[in-house]
């Protein structure tokens, strides 16, 4: 029986097998900077484990505690609902769960956004460029205007302008977004994709980019070291509101 809580990454999951490879690689690269920690992934939908396997599966090794960490880069709907929803089934299980905060927003997804610019070419804060923030999108009004304001801290940086566009659901589209940017004088624009993995969305971010002319279109953050990261100090975060230090 292990007493050491281990840690559950739980992504939103795809039909595109990439989306499951990267997150397999994001998990490993977290395993490695903590030796001794057990990572496990599960899912939301399309991949398995689906979260409730996953779970049965640690009790089943003896696992009494485990912090689910959900790989989402906002605290939206998946965050608010549905992985509370999966992690219910810990209870009947002698296993005590506890739920990090989502990913994002974090100051090291702008450096993992930066990561891949400088892995396509482009120098964090040129100002020749402007950068089309491009996410999925929410139905939160609340993730939106917290997306919004990273768009506006990243702006201070140096770029000509940061604004962001969405692929599903919302407005302005991504390829609206980078006409607007060339309409208002930006002399090049970047796409930065800020989603976990590739698939179906990502996709259609660079697509749209590319129709409408963008100079450059980053990967999706995916197996980056900011990214392990910030996982291990959500865990971390959760951990100690779990088990408080005493006085």
């Amino acid at each position: 029986m292990s007493t050491a809580p281990a840690l559950l990454a739980v992504a939103h999951g795809s039909r595109d097998p990439r989306h499951e490879a990267t997150v397999a690689s994001l998990a490993a690269r977290v395993r490695h900077a903590r030796p001794g920690l057990r990572v496990e992934v599960a899912y939301l939908d399309h991949c398995g484990p689906r979260v409730p396997d996953a779970l049965a599966a640690l009790a089943a090794d003896g696992v009494r505690e485990a912090v689910a960490v959900p790989l989402l880069l906002s605290a939206a709907y998946h965050a608010k609902h549905d992985v509370p929803a999966m992690l219910d089934a810990g209870r009947q299980l002698r296993l005590t769960v506890g739920q990090a905060a989502p990913l994002g927003p974090h100051p090291l997804l702008v450096e993992a956004m930066e990561r891949r610019l400088r892995a396509a070419g482009v120098w964090p804060g040129d100002d020749a460029y402007g950068v089309v923030l491009a996410s999925a999108g929410s139905t939160d009004p609340a993730a939106n205007a917290a997306l919004t304001d990273v768009a506006r801290a990243w702006r201070r940086t140096g770029w000509s302008s940061v604004v962001t566009a969405y692929a599903s659901a919302l407005t302005p589209a991504v390829g609206d977004a980078v006409r607007a940017l060339r309409d208002t004088g930006a002399e090049r624009v970047a796409v930065a994709t800020y989603m976990l993995a590739p698939g179906l969305l990502p996709d259609r971010i660079a697509a749209q980019a590319a129709a409408a002319g963008a100079d450059v279109v980053t990967a999706p953050l995916g197996d980056t070291p900011e990214l392990a990261a910030l996982a291990l100090h959500r865990f971390d975060e959760a951990t100690r509101l779990r088990h408080p230090l005493s006085a």
